[in-house]
C-alpha cells in the first residue's frame, strides 16, 4: 500500500471513529430521558364529561372543573348540574414538584336558555343590545296572523335606520341583561330614554315623558323610564294571546312560539303597551324579537304593529 492510499485509510477511520462517538455520545444523552408533558382529551355525553389526563412523567393529577367540583383522578368522569360553558382545568405534578398547567372550554348542554343567560357560570349575566346592522328578518310588521310586512316601511331594514335615517341612534346603545337566576336589569345609559310607542307616551305621560320624537311617522319615539329591579320570564314554547286589531274580538293567538315577559313596568327593545315578545330566533350572538306596537289613536292600547329586530350580544 502506498503512502497516500494509507493517509486516505487513516482520514476515513478517523472520521468514522468521530461518527461513533458523536452517536453514542446521544444515545447516552437521551435514552431513558422522556420530557415532563400534560394535556386533556375529552368527551361529552350530555352533562356528563369523561376528561383523561394525558401526561408523561407525572406523579398527580388535580382536576378543575369549572363549577366548584375537583378530583385528584388522572381520568376522572364528571356530570355537571346545569348547563352552560365551563372551563376545565389540569394541573399535573411531577416527583420534583414542578407543574404543568392545562385548560379546556366546554359547552355543557346548551339550551336556548343558557344561550339567553350565558349560563349557571356567568355571574354578570349575558347582555344584549339592539343591532345597528340590523338582519334580513328585521322588518316593520303589521300585527297580524303572518306577521305581514307594512305597507310604505322598508323591508328588511337599513343599517342604522333608527340613528341616520330617524335621528334616534341612542336606541342601539340601550343594554338589556339577562341572569340565570331570572333577575334582569336595563341599562338605559346617560340619556335615560328608551325606545317607546309615541302614542303609548302620550297616553301614560300626557306627552311630557316624550324625548325624541324623529321615529314619529312610523308611531316610534324616544321616552324617558327609570330601570327597577325586575325579573323574566322565558317560554320555550306555549299559546301567546295579545291585543291586535286584526283579530275576532281585538284578539290574536300565535301557537308554539317562545317567549319572554318581565315583572313590573321592564320591557326588552320597546317600551310600549305589550311588555311580553316573541323570539323568533336565538344564537349564542343574536336574537330576533318581535315586539309589539300600538300605533292607533281609534284603537288605544291594542296591538297595530309589530317591530321585528336583531340583538346582539355586547363583548
Amino acid at each position: 500500500m502506498n503512502t497516500s492510499n494509507t493517509k486516505v485509510l487513516l482520514g476515513l477511520l478517523v472520521c468514522f471513529f468521530f461518527i461513533l462517538s458523536s452517536c453514542s455520545s446521544d444515545d447516552d444523552t437521551n435514552t431513558g430521558i422522556i420530557p415532563f408533558t400534560a394535556d386533556i382529551f375529552h368527551s361529552v355525553n350530555g352533562k356528563a364529561v369523561a376528561f383523561q389526563g394525558i401526561t408523561n412523567n407525572a406523579s398527580s393529577w388535580s382536576w378543575d372543573f369549572g363549577d366548584g367540583s375537583t378530583s385528584n383522578q388522572k381520568n376522572p368522569i364528571h356530570t355537571y348540574t346545569e348547563g352552560g360553558y365551563y372551563t376545565a382545568v389540569l394541573t399535573a405534578a411531577d416527583e420534583t414538584g414542578a407543574t404543568l398547567v392545562k385548560e379546556v372550554e366546554l359547552a355543557i348542554d346548551i339550551t336556548p336558555y343558557v344561550l339567553l343567560t350565558g349560563g349557571a357560570t356567568a355571574e354578570s349575566g349575558k347582555t344584549w343590545k339592539l343591532s345597528s346592522a340590523h338582519s334580513e328578518g328585521d322588518y316593520f310588521a303589521n300585527a297580524d296572523a303572518e306577521l305581514s310586512a307594512f305597507d310604505g316601511a322598508p323591508a328588511p331594514l337599513p343599517a342604522g335606520i333608527f340613528g341616520a335615517g330617524l335621528g334616534m341612534g341612542e336606541v342601539y346603545e340601550d343594554e338589556f341583561t339577562f341572569f340565570f337566576d331570572g333577575n334582569y336589569e336595563q341599562d338605559v345609559k346617560a340619556d335615560g330614554a328608551v325606545f317607546s310607542g309615541l302614542l303609548y307616551q302620550f297616553v301614560t305621560t300626557g306627552g311630557a315623558g316624550i324625548v325624541n320624537d324623529g321615529g314619529a311617522d312610523f308611531g316610534l319615539c324616544t321616552g324617558v323610564f327609570t330601570p327597577e329591579a325586575a325579573t323574566f320570564t322565558y317560554a320555550e314554547s306555549e299559546n301567546m294571546t295579545v291585543s291586535s286589531v286584526y283579530g275576532p274580538g281585538g284578539m290574536l293567538t300565535y301557537n308554539g312560539v317562545s317567549t319572554l315577559d318581565f315583572s313590573g313596568e321592564a320591557f326588552i327593545g320597546l317600551k310600549d303597551f305589550e311588555q311580553k315578545v316573541i323570539i323568533q330566533e336565538l344564537t349564542d350572538n343574536t336574537m330576533r324579537l318581535v315586539l309589539f306596537l300600538a300605533a292607533s289613536q281609534d284603537f288605544i292600547g291594542v296591538n297595530t304593529n309589530a317591530v321585528i329586530l336583531t340583538f346582539e350580544v355586547v363583548k
